[in-house]
């Protein structure tokens, strides 16, 4: 039976990304040659998605097929975590997908990779998002 194993980046600069991805979601280094992989990225704990990062020469896409989704409770947090994130070195992107009433703020790490926070309590009517998963489903 097949097993989720890991989320595998692509990035130019791996020092760079460890840094910033362990800085972000309070992951280690685990340098134990785990799944085929010289280092990767494992969280608080050891439970839960694992991160590798392989050397890539392609640039980033703008619009991704496959992208990061990070959870907060509330806007203020979103807020906060997307400063933090900033601070750290990722970068607001200038999305020009927003539905009308957003539930995520679209950012890129210091590698040009997107992803989203996205706020859990947002209460609105449904986003494009889930309006688009239900039509497909």
């Amino acid at each position: 039976m097949v097993t989720f194993g890991v989320m595998v980046l692509g990035v130019t600069n791996r020092p760079r990304a460890e840094a910033f991805w362990s800085a972000a979601l309070g992951y280690r280094v685990r340098d134990d040659g785990f799944g085929g992989w010289a280092r990767i990225l494992e969280p608080p704990g050891g439970t839960g998605t694992m991160i590798a990062l392989q050397i890539s020469e392609r640039p980033p896409e703008d619009y991704p097929r496959l992208h990061l989704d990070l959870h907060v409770a509330n806007v203020a947090e979103q807020e906060a975590e997307a400063d933090r994130l900033v601070s750290l070195g990722a970068r607001r992107v200038d999305w020009d997908s927003y539905p009308d009433d957003p539930d995520f703020i679209v950012l890129a790490d210091t590698e040009g990779n997107r992803f989203c926070i996205v706020d859990l309590g947002h209460e609105s009517r449904p986003s494009e998002r889930q309006r688009r998963d239900r039509r497909d489903s």
